[in-house]
């Protein structure tokens, strides 16, 4: 009677957990959440009237910098997040060549253009006929190293504040010439960030420090835990800073922009 009792007992705990939506994983001591519980906080309204001033900023996050290794985490990428959600249609994928968002892009457009197609030539060895075949390779995550970010920055004379908000993430891919060198650069495809927060917030980033400290991809972009360098600001022409300057002068002019609006607020207050 005693082990059917123990029996019974141990069956209703884990119909409890089951039903909580929690357990106790192979390789962890303490009960894990199946799936994340926090809730994304919605951002404050902003009336147009209180925007004073307003910049939009272009960014690159290259993951090979040691801040950014988490973008490279073999076990789950973001690259790989992103794939996953647009293949379920959970989120939305917008053409590379415009990053307002207005050119919304297929499940099927994405696949095709995230394979590349080889010929290769194939010689049968009785015959000696040459055939060609054509072989599919997908994109591998590890391929991605930089993403871009295109962000907002404002003050808002009601708070009397500069604040900051993401607008959109694209991860870049790099095509090469057949000697190794870099032949150029491409976004595959821009994300609109407000409208995925809510997906990023269920994925966490591994922290190298400490194994139990839960945080989300969510997490990591609001409180800006990445390392980046500026590559764009909103100008009449459109242009990036490698349009019109070259070599140190980039890295000059990035860090430039980056202090004039570290420093808006601050010379605002100062006359």
């Amino acid at each position: 009677m005693r082990g059917i009792f123990t029996t019974l007992t141990l069956l209703c705990f884990a119909h409890l957990q089951a039903q909580s939506g929690e357990f106790t994983a192979k390789g962890n001591i303490e009960t894990l959440k199946v799936l994340p519980q926090k809730r994304v906080l919605p951002y404050a309204p902003v009336r147009e009237a209180d925007i004073m001033w307003e910049k939009r900023i272009w960014r690159v996050i290259d993951t090979r910098e040691k801040m950014n290794l988490p973008f490279r985490y073999p076990a789950q990428p973001l690259f790989e997040i992103l794939m996953s959600a647009i293949a379920d249609g959970k989120i939305q994928a917008y053409s590379p060549e415009s990053d307002k968002f207005d050119q919304p892009l297929s499940r099927e457009s994405i696949k095709k253009e995230l394979s590349r197609a080889d010929t290769f030539e194939i010689v049968d060895p009785h015959t000696y006929e040459v055939t060609y075949q054509i072989v599919r390779d997908e994109i591998h995550p590890e391929e991605i190293v930089r993403y871009r970010i295109k962000e907002v920055w404002f003050f808002d004379s009601r708070t009397s504040s500069m604040k900051t908000r993401i607008l959109g993430i694209a991860p870049v891919r790099e095509v090469y010439h057949e000697d190794g060198l870099l032949k150029y650069e491409t976004p595959l495809f821009w994300i609109y960030y407000p409208h995925c927060r809510e997906l990023l917030a269920q994925y966490p980033v591994f922290n190298e420090k400490n194994d139990h400290d839960f945080m989300s991809w969510e997490d990591l972009f609001e409180m800006r835990r990445f390392s980046s360098y500026i590559y764009k600001e909103s100008n009449i022409r459109g242009e990036r800073i490698q349009d019109y300057l070259s070599g140190r002068d980039i890295l000059v002019e990035s860090e430039r922009i980056k202090n004039e609006i570290f420093n808006f607020e601050q010379d605002l207050w100062s006359h």
